[in-house]
């Protein structure tokens, strides 16, 4: 039990921009071992996502606003990394150019216009999602979004080879077979719990929205880097989403 708060922690202080006090230095582990965490706290960002559009609605804002607020509260949880990656990847995998220069793109901080449209695609279509159900509908849905969608990482570590034998892709290490079982484990469960029956089709949009993404970077870059991995986990979290309209 000490063993998994410990992840938790760690998996909270990397996904979220929480104040929370720094590991000791006994407790600090690769990454890839914490990732096992990862589901929990994506669905406690969910969480907090929900009650914002709950909020809101209380509030009697129009939908739209109610979750618009809800996908800044989130983004503002998570200190914007997985929308960074997704602008990233746009930027990159949109250019006309070789595998080196589409990785350097990839680790230049400046947006163009393929990661504006990306993020402007991203942020609509949460919020529109959310603005067409009810509010406690959309909480759950973004409960099971936020942990499917973090799932997908260590799932894609374990599918695939880093890009590059430096940055956070290859640095955070490779997610053992008990590490992707928790993660399956604990996805599901959560999933089944905020969605019940539809749970299936959730995990199944997710799927083919990571998937498709890890596809689309083998195919650019040979593989995965910690960009793509937010880019999984921006397109999945939209997928379960859209998946709770169908």
């Amino acid at each position: 039990m000490n063993e998994f708060v410990r992840d938790l922690k760690l998996a909270a202080l990397f996904l979220t921009r929480l104040p929370l006090p720094p590991l000791a230095e006994t407790e600090i582990v690769p990454l890839s071992k914490a990732m096992r965490a990862f589901p929990v706290v994506g669905a406690l960002i969910g969480l907090a996502g929900g009650l914002a559009l709950i909020m809101g609605e209380q509030m009697e804002w129009p939908p739209l606003a109610a979750g618009l607020f809800a996908v800044g509260i989130m983004v503002l949880l998570t200190g914007g990394l997985h929308e960074d990656g997704l602008a990233d990847c746009a930027d990159s995998f949109g250019a006309i150019a070789d595998k080196e220069k589409k990785l350097s793109i990839l680790k230049d901080s400046r947006l163009g216009s393929f990661g504006v449209l990306a993020l402007i695609f991203s942020v609509g279509l949460r919020a529109a999602v959310l603005a067409a159900v009810p509010a406690i509908e959309g909480c759950w849905m973004l409960i099971a979004a936020g942990a499917i969608s973090r799932a997908t990482a260590p799932l894609l570590m374990m599918s695939s080879t880093p890009a590059r034998p430096e940055g956070l892709g290859a640095s955070a290490g490779t997610p053992d077979g008990a590490t992707a079982l928790w993660v399956l484990g604990s996805a599901i469960l959560i999933a089944f719990i905020a969605l019940g029956g539809s749970a299936l089709a959730a995990i199944a949009y997710a799927a083919l929205a990571a998937g498709l993404m890890l596809l689309w970077a083998k195919r650019q870059i040979g593989g995965y880097s910690g960009d793509v991995l937010g880019a999984a986990i921006a397109t999945s979290e939209i997928a379960v989403l859209l998946a709770g309209l169908s």
